[in-house]
């Protein structure tokens, strides 16, 4: 088992940024591909980005790539989001995800089996 907490999430200006984390506890974080996804009131839930067990591939979904990077440090158990440049679109509950090794869909939640319960982001215009 794995145990997903989100924080960092809040209310921004458009234009601004924040940082999203992800602490992670129970079995060994680094063997875990870990993911954030977001979803909007009335919206399906959308892959945002992902990051390998390493660090060292990352992915992202089109509509933030440039303006989001996800990163880990495993000796902190943690996986982050920084999100710059944010738009109202960007408006979500943002969750952390977490699958066992290389997943060959990194984008599709049904990759992963864990999950967080979720930060609310929102984006005034």
């Amino acid at each position: 088992q794995v145990q997903l907490v989100e924080s960092g999430g809040g209310l921004v200006q458009a234009g601004g940024s924040l940082r999203l984390s992800c602490a992670a506890s129970g079995r060994t974080f680094s063997g875990y591909t870990m993911g954030w996804f977001r979803q909007a009131p009335g919206k399906e839930r959308e892959f945002v980005a992902a990051v390998t067990w390493n660090g060292g591939s990352t992915y992202y979904a089109d509509s933030v790539k440039g303006r989001f990077t996800i990163s880990r440090d495993n000796a902190k158990n943690t996986v982050y989001l920084q999100m710059n440049s944010l738009k109202p679109e960007d408006t979500a509950t943002y969750y952390c995800a977490a699958s066992y090794g290389s997943p060959y869909y990194t984008h599709r939640a049904t990759s992963y089996g864990y999950w967080g319960q979720g930060t609310q982001v929102t984006v005034s215009s």
